[in-house]
């Protein structure tokens, strides 16, 4: 497929693994750089291996618009592999301990020396510098730290992870803003620079008025299910046939709701006609409702919603979302050939850019090192018989 994404032009090599890197990495790709994904010799990356189901196809998705070489990083000749690719990129990308380029020779104060129009965008459990920089830190670490973990779940039950590593994508689309930052300032003054993104902080930066709430009033905000308190009514009810969301928490919606349900004299209620009253009664609003819902279907509640302007929706699973026409018609998902696994769905590249709009260009690499000869022979100059002996030699 045509590359006509608003990055064409631009390359990228990523250095990371697991999923804040990589994330970062489809990130861009999407939207048109070239990206040269790094691996170590071997067994690669260890999303190649992740996923749920029978069949393990993360890869596919997040090293989709990629180039794969190999490279070991632990030995002085893959070092200065890597350091040649580097100084035909833009953009670099890694999400190691700290430390960790710099103990490979390839620390990015020096890299930015060199190479002043660089960008380095480093993604770690907590930052490049404070005490904890030192530390391992995963997503889920990082949610827990940066206070998303504590509010996510039912009160009564220890904390609830989300099905999905938001800690991970959260960090590498925040690493990605820093790098779409950095490119204009480089288009201005010609220089790089080099962009820290910590997990903790990038889950700290949508914890909304969590440490504020605490600062001024003494207020922690608790495990609270599947409501927001004080938000009402806001909440999944249930249809005689499935669950349903309904967000009708502003005093209009809530008179638009009443009616829907037949009972406009609730829209003036004293104990539900304003926010603040909704708010102290929310959970007998909440049951009243959902004894509503119980005999709709969610065929018949979707119409009904619908038809009075109420925001609402249905609770929606691979399977729905996959039948849904609204999704089919912006072509939210697409199907892509793969290498390994055939033809896969995925999620379509996005946002939507109207001049220079985003693709999926080409399938995850499905071999470790695939574009070997390809890239170190295109920007580099090495031959097959110099890429052979440095296979034998466990250099790539």
């Amino acid at each position: 497929m045509e590359n006509t994404g608003a990055l064409k032009g631009l390359r990228v090599v990523e250095m990371g693994q697991l999923l804040a890197g990589p994330f970062a990495g489809q990130l861009l790709g999407d939207m048109g750089a070239d990206i040269i994904k790094v691996e170590p010799p071997g067994k690669g990356d260890p999303l190649r291996v992740w996923g749920q189901g029978e069949k393990k196809v993360s890869w596919e998705v997040v090293a989709r618009n990629k180039r794969a070489v190999s490279a070991n990083m632990r030995v002085p000749e893959g070092q200065k592999l890597v350091r040649e690719l580097i100084r035909h990129a833009d953009i670099v990308i890694e999400n190691f301990r700290p430390g960790t380029m710099e103990k490979w020779g390839l620390d990015p104060r020096q890299l930015l020396e060199e190479q002043p129009g660089l960008i380095i965008s480093r993604m770690s459990g907590y930052g490049q510098t404070g005490p904890y920089s030192s530390r391992a830190g995963f997503g889920g670490i990082g949610e827990a730290m940066g206070g998303w973990r504590y509010i996510v779940g039912e009160p009564d039950r220890a904390p609830s992870r989300m099905g999905v590593s938001i800690g991970d994508t959260l960090t590498a689309t925040y690493g990605v803003m820093g790098i779409l930052a950095a490119l204009h300032v480089r288009d201005t003054t010609g220089k790089g620079q080099i962009i820290d993104a910590a997990l903790y902080e990038s889950v700290l930066q949508i914890t909304e008025s969590l440490v504020s709430e605490y600062d001024s009033s003494g207020f922690i905000r608790e495990r609270t299910g599947s409501i927001l308190p004080g938000i009402a009514p806001s909440n999944v009810y249930y249809c005689s046939d499935g669950e349903y969301m309904i967000g009708a928490n502003a005093d209009p919606l809530w008179k638009r709701l009443s009616a829907a349900m037949g009972k406009p004299e609730l829209g003036d209620d004293p104990r539900y006609a304003t926010h603040i009253a909704r708010g102290q009664n929310q959970t007998e609003l909440d049951e009243m409702i959902n004894a509503w819902t119980k005999s709709y279907t969610i065929e018949e509640m979707d119409a009904l919603m619908s038809e009075y302007g109420i925001p609402a929706g249905r609770v929606y699973r691979a399977p729905e979302m996959l039948a849904d026409p609204h999704f089919q018609a912006r072509e939210a998902i697409v199907e892509v050939e793969t290498e390994t696994h055939g033809k896969l769905k995925m999620q379509n590249a996005f946002p939507k850019l109207s001049a220079t709009p985003s693709c999926i260009r080409r399938p995850a690499p499905s071999r470790v090192g695939q574009h070997n000869a390809e890239i170190y022979g295109e920007l580099l100059g090495l031959d097959a018989e110099a890429l052979a002996k440095m296979e034998a030699d466990g250099i790539v």
